[in-house]
C-alpha cells in the first residue's frame, strides 16, 4: 500500500484490491495512532470489490476519525464495481466522495467539502 504523507494533516492512501485491503487499513490505523490524528484520503482506483470486512475496516475507521481524532476521510477513484456495494448498503449517504485524488487533496485542504457521491463512478 504506497502511504503517503501528503502534508502534515493529509494521509493519502493508495488501497490495494482485496484481500491486502485489510492489510492497508491496519497499517493506515497504525499510522494514525503515531500521528495523533490527521486527514485521509483512500484512493479506491485499484478495489474492485468491497466484502463485509472491508466495510467494517472502513466504518471503523470512520469512527476513529471523526470521534477521536477529529480527522477527515475522503473516497475516491470509486469503480463502478465497488460503487454497487456503497449503493446497496447506504455508505454513499455516510461517507464523503470525491472524483479523484486532486479533488480529494483540494476538498480536504479547504475544509472537507460536502457528502456527495461522485458525478460517476471511476473506471480503469
Amino acid at each position: 500500500m504506497p502511504l503517503q504523507n501528503w502534508s502534515e494533516r493529509i494521509i493519502l492512501v493508495s488501497l490495494s484490491d482485496d484481500p491486502q485491503f485489510s492489510d492497508d487499513m491496519n497499517a493506515l490505523a497504525e499510522q494514525i495512532q503515531q500521528r495523533g490524528g490527521a486527514d485521509v484520503l483512500l484512493d479506491f482506483s485499484e478495489v474492485n470489490f468491497l466484502n463485509s470486512s472491508n466495510i467494517a475496516k472502513l466504518l471503523k475507521l470512520r469512527k476513529t476519525l471523526s470521534s477521536v481524532h477529529a480527522g477527515k476521510l475522503i473516497l475516491c477513484g470509486i469503480r463502478t464495481s465497488a460503487w454497487g456495494i456503497f449503493l446497496v448498503t447506504g455508505l454513499d449517504k455516510i461517507f464523503t466522495f470525491s472524483d479523484d485524488v486532486p479533488t480529494g487533496l483540494t476538498m480536504l485542504q479547504i475544509g472537507g467539502g460536502e457528502q456527495k457521491p461522485p458525478a460517476r463512478p471511476a473506471d480503469a
